[in-house]
């Protein structure tokens, strides 16, 4: 499903406009997206769980010439999948 899809869905489901469903859905991501990016974690309860993790630093090595590396540290996004999704 992409977003165009979900956006019909969601319009049908909640018997709104698509512009409407458009609306919420881009303004409901764009919150999550902000409030990651200020280290805070979005719980969804049910749905997915969204936090940074710390990625230490570490050595890799290049597969094609087979030096070593340093990776230096980063941030990363974690997505948890939540009760709703079990298959």
């Amino acid at each position: 499903m992409n977003k165009s899809e979900l956006v019909k869905a969601a319009a049908a489901k909640a018997e709104v406009s698509a512009a409407l469903a458009a609306k919420v859905i881009d303004a409901a991501l764009d919150a999550a997206v902000e409030a990651v990016k200020k280290g805070e974690g979005v719980q969804l309860v049910g749905y997915a769980n969204i936090a940074i993790v710390k990625k230490a630093a570490r050595k890799a090595k290049n597969p094609r010439t087979g030096a070593i590396v340093e990776v230096p540290a980063k941030n990363a996004v974690k997505i948890k999948a939540g009760a709703k999704f079990a298959l």
